[in-house]
């Protein structure tokens, strides 16, 4: 595949994503679940593996440090503690990272932000799991068919179908920085 050739596909799949009105309401949603649980004095955990775990800190540290504007922070925690990975990993299993965080420091006004690429990652499931028992609100971020996670999220955003794992990361974090421009105008401090 050549350079162009990496640009035109991205452009073909944000454009698929972009021509489905339901993206942008599912979005509207999730941004106002989080808003309503910040306001009602919850916060909100995010989780994924690999490129995935990093877009979970990236949305996290945008929304406790800043953004666009210079403002208070918000209350929003990525589970990536290597301690408590590698720890829950060693004692648990894989499966149990990112649930045993929720057990252990999640309340049911916390929203959880689970991303997974084909909506399948055990882990991830093992986390909305968690959340549900908790009653916290969840939002999945996937791609491919949506996998399990589709029918446990309360609301789930999904990248067109691609069959490489970077395109539906690229409208992840599309997703996620509209997410945090959409809570940071709601919330007013």
């Amino acid at each position: 595949m050549s350079i162009k050739e990496h640009f035109d596909e991205a452009l073909q799949v944000l454009t698929e994503f972009n021509n489905n009105p339901e993206n942008f309401k599912k979005i509207e949603i999730a941004g106002n679940m989080i808003v309503d649980s910040i306001k009602t004095g919850g916060k909100v955990f995010s989780c994924g593996n690999g490129g995935s775990m990093s877009d979970a800190m990236h949305f996290a540290e945008e929304l406790s440090g800043s953004y666009r504007e210079k403002r208070k922070p918000i209350p929003a925690i990525a589970i990536s503690d290597p301690a408590h990975i590698t720890c829950t990993a060693n004692d648990f299993g894989l499966e149990y990272i990112f649930s045993r965080y929720i057990e252990a420091i999640a309340s049911s006004n916390d929203v959880l932000l689970a991303i997974s690429t084909s909506g399948n990652s055990k882990n991830i499931i093992e986390a909305v799991k968690s959340a549900k028992l908790k009653h916290m609100k969840v939002i999945a971020l996937t791609g491919k068919d949506g996998g399990i996670l589709k029918d446990l999220a309360d609301v789930e955003i999904r990248t067109p179908m691609s069959k490489y794992s970077d395109r539906i990361q690229e409208i992840h974090i599309k997703i996620i920085h509209s997410l945090i421009d959409f809570i940071e105008q709601k919330i007013i401090y």
